[in-house]
């Protein structure tokens, strides 16, 4: 997408100055991303980054938007009440000249626009250990400066994201109808699942029961996810944050475990690499605890380890739910990428179980 074709989204913001360049940024999965650099009256240069929203995988922009006005607002507030620069700590939205956070249609499409953070870049692998305990601190203070945060003001943006429960309903109606014909051949992997599936449901049940509160959570807590300060190499701002709803601590923590601390790729076919690296589980352990431990109850501290097992089987199943459907929801570039997918999670998730207890043992050593 050129200049030309996002030229008439421009006057809708209150960007400052004139545009001078326009990049787009093509490291997103979801959401087409662009840097915009304006130059104001008085010679001085102003960034902004313009994106236009993925309305199939958010089918309600103006929910998404206004979950993350409402948090970054808290957050902003959070920082000014202690003295602290929120320009390069939280996400500020850009509005539009009628006030809004987001302009569009289902014909145009839904746009928003924030401020720039610059000087700092983002890594879809991990290039020095010491970035994982940041990135743990990242997140770590993003649930704890967002504590006080209301969580049920929150719309979920995607209905039933890590129920666990009916993530598993869903796997056994697609077994069932076996759609695209593939099911004679995953017997054992299909077994995998159903032989934990009192597993996948507990953190579920618990939040049912009020054992696990309800809290704020990102839900999507990748490393890509957090800028890192080019100069000092420490984490700046926990960044897209389409999927801010209501949720468990559990689910963040174990989703940066499963994507951070894993020795392959998500879809490496070569099981053999695929471990549960445990300098990076206690580097982004200590990282998440240092700033959650004392506000996250003992208890729920202790289940920290129990979330990195029901992502990592919940994303698992959703893989190999899709494979079995025919390849609906998750791109893929060859015919069996989902079901490679599913059993690199599977080999990951027999290693977490392998090492759970060492995984408990770390945790204790840090809340005690």
């Amino acid at each position: 997408m050129s200049y030309n074709d996002i030229k008439h989204i421009l006057p809708v913001f209150m960007f400052q100055g004139r545009v001078v360049n326009v990049d787009e940024m093509t490291s997103g999965n979801i959401n087409s991303t662009y840097h915009l650099v304006c130059r104001k009256t008085d010679g001085s240069l102003i960034e902004y980054t313009l994106q236009k929203i993925n309305h199939y995988v958010f089918k309600d922009p103006a929910s998404v938007m206004r979950n993350i006005d409402l948090v970054t607002k808290h957050l902003q507030g959070r920082y000014r009440r202690e003295g602290l620069d929120h320009s390069r700590r939280t996400l500020e939205i850009v509005p539009t000249r009628t006030g809004e956070s987001m302009y569009g249609n289902d014909e145009i499409g839904y746009w928003r626009a924030y401020y720039y953070i610059g000087n700092v870049n983002v890594y879809d692998r991990i290039e020095k250990e010491e970035h994982f305990r940041e990135v743990g601190r990242a997140f770590g203070r993003f649930q704890k400066y967002l504590h006080d945060f209301p969580a049920d003001q929150l719309t979920e943006t995607i209905p039933g994201f890590h129920n666990t429960l009916k993530r598993f309903y869903a796997f056994v109606a697609a077994v069932d109808a076996d759609q695209a014909g593939r099911v004679a051949e995953l017997e054992s992997e299909i077994d995998f699942f159903f032989d934990r599936r009192r597993m996948m449901g507990e953190i579920v049940k618990r939040m049912a029961d009020g054992a696990i509160p309800l809290r704020v959570t990102h839900n999507d807590t990748k490393i890509n996810n957090v800028m890192i300060d080019n100069e000092t190499d420490e984490a700046v701002c926990v960044i897209d944050l389409d999927t801010v709803m209501p949720g468990s601590s559990l689910y963040d923590f174990g989703d940066a475990i499963r994507s951070g601390a894993s020795t392959a790729d998500e879809d490496e076919e070569d099981l053999s690499k695929v471990t549960l690296d445990m300098v990076r589980y206690k580097l982004f352990t200590q990282g998440f605890l240092a700033e959650t431990n004392g506000f996250l109850e003992t208890d729920e501290i202790r289940l920290l380890p129990l979330g990195a097992k029901v992502i990592t089987c919940e994303l698992a199943m959703r893989f190999l739910t899709d494979y079995i459907n025919g390849d609906l929801y998750f791109k893929v570039n060859s015919p069996d990428h989902n079901l490679i997918r599913a059993r690199a999670q599977m080999k990951l998730l027999t290693d977490i179980e392998r090492k759970f207890d060492q995984m408990q043992e770390e945790i204790e050593k840090m809340v005690n």
